[in-house]
Parts: structure tokens; sequence; C-alpha cells
């Protein structure tokens, strides 16, 4: 009873960030045509007003991201056409990070090596975790499969803690720099700014969600081990 009581708490932990940023993105989604700027459009215009105009904004299939190397807000789709009140906040929370870098703000760049690091040690660790029941198999060793699980439950832990690391300056992105420049601008339609700071606090909470997900390999092969 005990042992089932953890794995909820454990799935609740893991599953439930990543639930509430969807459903927060999705929840603010509506109605689609809420602005009359896309938010493309509305990043474009922040970043002039900082002094960015040498930063670009383009469409990617990638997911919503700054790159301080190529200097370009890049905008998912449903975001860049969008003029939903998510696709406006996001829009803001990434020019958030291009003001970060212009005032050389040192998390960002920590952040930027850290996350560069922890996309292929994510790739990593899923690897050594589907090769150890080969490795088990092939040298008959429990002992050089167990150390392979071992392995890539490490590899899987450290990349989700890169992105809890990083959560403060998401957090920075959102609320010193995104967040006062709407209220400063009042793009924001009247009620909506009690919203946008739900938006916001999702948006610093994406990567941190998507990497903890990846936990629930671990918790896949501790089962498969208890058998």
């Amino acid at each position: 009873m005990l042992y089932l009581v953890l794995i909820c708490l454990i799935l609740l932990l893991v599953v439930g960030p990543s639930y509430w940023v969807k459903h927060t993105m999705e929840k603010y989604s509506e109605p689609a045509d809420r602005y009359s700027f896309t938010g493309a459009q509305l990043a474009r215009n922040l970043l002039n007003e900082a002094n960015l105009q040498h930063v670009g904004v383009e469409e990617t299939k990638l997911g919503d991201h700054y790159d301080p190397s190529a200097k370009m807000v890049r905008l998912a789709s449903d975001k860049f056409n969008g003029r939903s009140l998510t696709a406006i906040a996001v829009a803001a929370h990434e020019v958030g990070h291009a003001i970060q870098d212009r005032d050389n703000y040192p998390p960002l760049a920590l952040r930027t090596t850290l996350v560069q690091w922890a996309a292929p040690a994510e790739k990593l660790g899923a690897g050594i975790l589907m090769l150890a029941p080969v490795i088990m198999t092939v040298l008959r060793s429990p002992a050089a499969g167990l150390l392979f699980v071992v392995g890539g439950m490490l590899t899987l832990g450290s990349a989700a803690l890169v992105h809890a690391l990083t959560l403060p300056m998401e957090m920075n992105a959102s609320f010193a720099r995104a967040l006062p420049i709407l209220e400063r601008g009042r793009y924001l339609i009247e009620g909506d700014m009690p919203h946008a700071r739900r938006l916001l606090n999702a948006a610093a909470w994406t990567y941190v969600a998507a990497s903890l997900m990846t936990l629930l390999n671990i918790a896949r092969w501790v089962a498969i081990l208890r058998r």
C-alpha cells in the first residue's frame, strides 16, 4: 500500500507540472483572435522598444525559444501567427530572454550552456536504458545490465536537474522583464493581466515540466527491476 502511494505521489510530481503548463497554454489560446496583433508583431515591437533592432523574430517548429548565438526570437506557428493571450504572453516571455542577453544577465549564459548539455544528455540516458536489457542478455550478467540502468537513470536525472536549475532565470524573464514591459505599454486588454501572469508562470515552467516527464523512464525501469 505504501509503495502504491509513493508511486502515485511520484507520478503527480512528474506529470502534474506538465499537465498544468499544457492546460494553462490551451486555456488561454481561445479566443484565437483576442488581439489585433500577432505574437510575432508584438515581439518585433517590444524588441524595437528595447533597442534590440538587430534581434530577429522567426517562425520555428522546434518550440518557442530565444537563441542568444543567432540573436533570434523563435516562436512556434501558433504563437508567431496567433492573436490569443497565450501567443502574446509567450512572445513577451521570449523577448524577456533577449533583454536578459542585452543586459548581459549572467544566468542566461549559464542556462544556454547547461541546456545545450542537457538535450544530448537526455538522449544518451534514454539510449543507455534501452541498451541495458541487450547488455544483460549478451554478457549474461545482471550486474552489467544493472550498471547500465543506473547510469541511464543518473543521466536522465541530471538532465532534469539542469532544467530545474534554470527556473529562476526563466522566472526572471517572465516577471522582471516581460511583465513590466507589458504593463508599461498597456498592451493587454483590461482584465487580462491576472491571466497573463498565469501564462508567464507557465512559460517559465515549460522546460522544467518537459524535463520532468523524462523521469517517467526512470520509474518504468524501477518497476522492471522489481520484477
